[in-house]
């Protein structure tokens, strides 16, 4: 774990894409929250809308892990 802690502090202080990505993915987190957090049932709209973000959401979090792979292959 506490490698992991330090290849993501390495990848936020040597990665601008890193950050960019980390910061993306935290305001679509925050707004799927916003947006659909407090709703019991969501219309089908709503519910696209939801999949989306969340999509885009799972591709900024797996291009970190890239990215972490990449710091970790380069020890």
């Amino acid at each position: 774990m506490e490698e992991k802690e330090e290849l993501i502090g390495r990848a936020k202080r040597e990665n601008e894409e890193f950050n960019r990505l980390e910061k993306e993915h935290r305001e679509l987190d925050q707004e799927i929250e916003l947006k659909f957090g407090a709703k019991k049932y969501l219309t089908p709209e709503e519910e696209v809308e939801k999949k989306t973000l969340q999509k885009q959401k799972l591709a900024k979090k797996d291009r970190m892990r890239e990215i972490l792979a990449e710091f970790k292959a380069a020890v």
